[in-house]
């Protein structure tokens, strides 16, 4: 079993085995077989996806049927924007 960070809500969501494209955030009702939520996804990359063999997909918050999802990004950008921002935080504070 793995965790998946709702991409929408930023709650644990457990997985049991593959994440299908029907599956819904507990907690927020969101679709959870999104791009938010790939580990692929990237806002900054071209199509906003690191897969270059992956069909471009415009709504990235809606369920699709990419095959080259695989669930986990939103979980690792949360961990990875707080770190930032302490770190900025750290940087710039006034004393």
């Amino acid at each position: 079993m793995s965790k998946l960070s709702c991409f929408k809500c930023q709650k644990e969501v457990p997985v049991l085995g593959t994440l299908g494209r029907r599956d819904e955030c507990p907690f927020c009702r969101a679709d959870l077989h999104v791009c938010k939520n790939c580990i692929h996804y990237d806002s900054k990359a071209y199509n906003e996806c690191h897969e270059t063999q992956a069909d471009r997909v415009v709504e990235k918050e809606r369920s699709n049927f990419c095959d080259f999802f695989a669930p986990g990004a939103s979980s690792l950008a949360g961990e990875k924007k707080d770190n930032l921002m302490a770190a900025a935080e750290a940087l710039f504070k006034k004393t």
